[in-house]
């Protein structure tokens, strides 16, 4: 791959990624299911895989009034062709209404297809725990 072409994914990958994190603080739910294939799915700790952007969309409802703030710290991302993956350490606080923040801190690891030419989430497998206050 031409080292502009790679820069060129990799920087589409960390906007996609900044994209996600300020929809989501947003709550932009239309743009944050834009970002990823019809068929994704999510994987996190203790929990079946959530399959789909339908499933994805449903758990979202069920967070209605909820602020949610992220930051990732991307470590690597790797492009083959039209697929890629992206390692980020992901810290997040979740804050349901009239109660605390609680926080999660932890390892993501995302599958990217490019779809049209554009880059989209295709797996992702979580790894975020409860972090200290």
């Amino acid at each position: 791959m031409e080292p502009d072409t790679a820069r060129a994914d990799e920087q589409a990958i960390r906007d996609l990624i900044q994209t996600w994190l300020a929809a989501t603080r947003a709550g932009d739910l239309e743009t944050v299911l834009r970002l990823m294939t019809d068929d994704v799915v999510f994987l996190q700790p203790g929990k079946p895989p959530m399959r789909g952007r339908a499933a994805f969309a449903e758990a979202q409802h069920g967070l209605a009034g909820t602020r949610i703030d992220a930051q990732a710290d991307i470590r690597e991302i790797r492009v083959h062709g039209d697929v890629a993956w992206c390692w980020n350490h992901l810290t997040v606080a979740v804050t349901p209404p009239g109660a605390k923040a609680v926080r999660r801190a932890g390892d993501v690891l995302s599958v990217l297809r490019r779809i049209d030419g554009r880059w989209q989430i295709h797996r992702d497998a979580n790894l975020l725990t409860v972090a200290p206050d």
